[in-house]
């Protein structure tokens, strides 16, 4: 116990010490004082080659998150092989969508082989950036058509109708906005987000992912255009809340945790009630569980919800 406490004690004067840099930079990112001087658009997405490097299973995003800085390009361990064809227990392949300063492989390298050992075909993209470990920063709006792009290819490549996707964070939400935008109604069934950003964060939530990731106080305000979009009452979000948050024709399943430091308040994460919407906090089965935002996709408990969403056929009793 007064280790947990030394350690948000740390994050708290860490996070007092960098929100006023942080504030004054965000808030240039919104409201836009001086564009001349902003960081020019890098929201090309990263190419997926056949030469990319696949990386090694991880059991943690630090241990991810290093290997990724040496190979950032580098595929998770069992995604994209363009070869996989669906078989009948899986009909759909299932897309991995990388959060706010991450990318496909530290933030899938847990799950993606998981997956695929479960008998997915399975596929992961890296988006919001050009290059380097530190992706998912750019336009979410651009992002979103890189997602429809790749979700194309994939669709082609394996000859399935429709995917399921596995978002983290903005990866949870930004894909909201190519099915209501981008013609994903037509293209997704499932939507299993951990930790998603659906109604924004607030600054502090910014200041601990910057503090969370090496390097990511470099990319806020202007060099992050996607941090200022997810902030509580951004333009992006009023317009892709507007009218309804969810398609009905699509099932959505949010897997929070509430001590997440990074969506704030976790509460932020979850989508209107709805018939086709399932909420769930991971201290709602298992209350001694203490993990956070970037952990998530490393969690034993969260890797079972995501598999019982998409296959609720055989779904498994989570344990703790």
């Amino acid at each position: 116990m007064r280790t947990r406490r030394l350690r948000r004690t740390r994050r708290r004067r860490l996070l007092t010490a960098s929100l006023a840099g942080l504030t004054a930079a965000v808030c240039i990112g919104v409201i836009g004082v001086d564009r001349s001087q902003a960081a020019p658009d890098t929201s090309d997405a990263v190419p997926v080659a056949a030469t990319d490097p696949v990386g090694p299973p991880q059991d943690d995003f630090a241990s991810a998150f290093s290997y990724s800085l040496a190979h950032p390009t580098a595929v998770p361990f069992g995604a994209n092989d363009f070869a996989c064809r669906p078989g009948a227990a899986h009909p759909r392949p299932v897309v991995l969508v990388h959060g706010t300063m991450e990318n496909r492989y530290d933030n899938w390298a847990a799950l993606s082989p998981r997956l695929k050992e479960a008998g997915y075909c399975v596929f992961a993209l890296n988006h919001g950036g050009t290059s380097g470990a530190l992706l998912g920063t750019g336009d979410m709006a651009v992002s979103a058509r890189q997602l429809a792009d790749f979700v194309d290819r994939v669709l082609a490549a394996t000859g399935a109708a429709k995917v399921d996707l596995v978002g983290h964070s903005q990866g949870g939400m930004m894909p909201r906005h190519y099915i209501k935008n981008l013609g994903g109604a037509a293209e997704v069934d499932k939507l299993v987000a951990l930790t998603p950003s659906n109604h924004g964060t607030t600054f502090s939530g910014l200041g601990l992912l910057a503090l969370a990731v090496p390097g990511g106080d470099a990319l806020l305000g202007v060099n992050c255009k996607a941090c200022s979009q997810q902030l509580i009452g951004s333009d992006f979000l009023r317009d892709l809340n507007a009218g309804g948050e969810t398609d009905p024709g699509i099932t959505y399943t949010v897997i929070t945790t509430r001590y997440d430091e990074v969506v704030t308040p976790y509460t932020s994460a979850y989508l209107d009630a709805a018939p086709n919407v399932t909420n769930v906090k991971l201290q709602d089965l298992c209350p001694a569980d203490l993990t956070e935002h970037v952990g998530i996709s490393y969690n034993a408990l969260a890797t079972r919800l995501v598999l019982n969403a998409l296959d609720p056929a055989h779904a498994q009793r989570p344990t703790c």
